[in-house]
This record gives structure tokens, C-alpha cells and sequence, in this order.
């Protein structure tokens, strides 16, 4: 469904992703585990055009978007959920939720996703009408979610959905994003929980410094030693 070919991206002189290809199946979870400055947001905002790849191919559906501006990628059906939320503060809940539908033309059809979205995220019901600066920090994590799903994605962009939330709140929205993909959406994880990222994969890599050094089945990394030492602490 989503294939990038030796992508390379630049933060001006900074060479953030060097020669990077992965692979990521209709259906699945693939997750991209990694150290802080490995390139994993990198990859997310390359995917999404949002910074654009100097050299690679990205292909999707069987076309290259590595040269379309984000608001096409957007329209083909690919969504990000950015690090840290990124929720609009000074909009309602419901306010923030429409404008994951602005590139849609099928207006009619948007009500009938906001029960979709309530019914992953019932507090967003109860707090319709409430600022989103106001929301505790999983409740942002999920309107970011759910905003990013009001665009109807065939493959959700997932960047760092666990961090700085409380144990149970992670649970709870890990049992969501497991949820999302058996309703037929693919996922791509960036995480730093991985134990929880690799509980849920079904394929999983990993980067330093810009590079994948290590690739298989969630079962596999997770078994994998390197891992258990480096990200697991065991």
C-alpha cells in the first residue's frame, strides 16, 4: 500500500534520512521504533509532504507522491496525527473535529463519522462543546486522533500517541488504535513505548541515525535481544 524507496530528507544541512525503505502492507500496523533524533517524525512529515524527500520514491496505491504538496496526500488518504497533539486550543471539541473534514466532498457523509469517532472516543461526546485547551492531555491525544480520522484515511499517520499520558490512559488508547485497524484502516506508529507499539505490530524497524538497522514481525523484534536490551529494559 505504501512503499519508500532510498528516501533522503534534509533539515537544511542536516541529512535526517539517509537512503531509508520500508514497506507498510494494506491492513497492517507497522511501527517505526527508534531513539530521539533517529528520523522517525522525519519519516512521518516526508510521507505527509510536509517536509519534502531531496532523493527516493515514495509510492502509494501505485503512485508517486513524493512531489505532492500535503493537501493532495491529505485527499488521497493519508493522515497524521501529529507529536504532541497539535490540537487547535482556542476551537471546541466539535470545532476541531470539522476541520479534519475540510478536504472532503462528501459532506453528507459527516455526521455519520462523528458517530464513528464517538464511539472510539465516548469523552469527546461528553466534552462536545468544551475548548480544546481545556482537555486533559489523553483527551487532546484522542480529538488528534479523531480529527486526523474525520478525513477518512486508508492510512493513519500515528506520531508518539503514548507520550506523556498516564499508564491506563496508554492502554486505552493502544486498545483504540487496535480497534481502528480491524475496521480497515493502516497504520504507522512512531513510539517510544516500544513494548506497546511491538505488542500491537505486525512489522516493526528500527532507526539510528536516519537508517534502518533492523526490520521483522513485531514478535520477532520483540524476541529479538538487541531490542530487549536497547528499548524493552530487559
Amino acid at each position: 500500500m505504501l512503499k519508500l524507496h532510498d528516501i533522503h530528507t534534509y533539515y537544511g544541512r542536516i541529512h535526517a534520512l539517509k537512503g531509508v525503505s520500508i514497506e507498510v502492507q494494506d491492513g497492517t500496523i507497522v511501527t517505526l521504533l527508534g531513539a530521539n533524533g533517529a528520523g522517525k517524525t522525519t519519516m512521518l512529515r516526508t510521507i505527509s509532504g510536509i517536509v519534502p524527500a531531496s532523493a527516493g520514491k515514495i509510492e502509494y496505491d501505485g503512485k508517486n507522491i513524493e512531489k505532492s504538496p500535503p493537501q493532495k496526500i491529505v485527499q488521497q488518504g493519508i493522515a497524521q496525527s501529529p507529536e504532541g497533539r497539535q490540537v487547535f486550543t482556542e476551537l471546541t471539541v466539535l470545532e476541531n473535529l470539522r476541520m479534519g473534514t475540510y478536504p472532503r466532498k462528501d459532506k453528507s457523509e459527516v455526521n455519520k463519522d462523528f458517530d464513528m469517532i464517538f464511539n472510539y472516543f465516548p469523552r469527546l461526546k461528553q466534552r462536545i462543546n468544551q475548548l480544546a485547551g481545556t482537555l486533559s492531555g489523553g483527551e487532546q491525544q484522542m480529538l488528534a486522533m479523531g480529527r486526523a480520522l474525520m478525513s477518512r484515511p486508508k492510512i493513519l499517520l500515528l506520531d508518539e500517541p503514548s507520550l506523556g499520558l498516564a499508564p491506563l490512559v496508554v492502554k486505552e488508547i493502544f486498545h483504540i488504535i487496535q480497534e481502528i485497524n480491524k475496521r480497515g484502516v493502516t497504520v504507522l506508529l512512531v513510539e517510544q513505548n516500544a513494548y506497546q507499539a511491538l505488542r500491537i505490530a505486525h512489522y516493526g524497524y528500527v532507526l539510528e541515525t536516519g537508517r534502518v538497522v533492523l526490520q521483522g514481525t513485531g514478535d520477532d523484534l520483540r524476541r529479538n535481544d538487541e531490542i530487549r536490551h536497547s528499548y524493552l529494559g530487559r
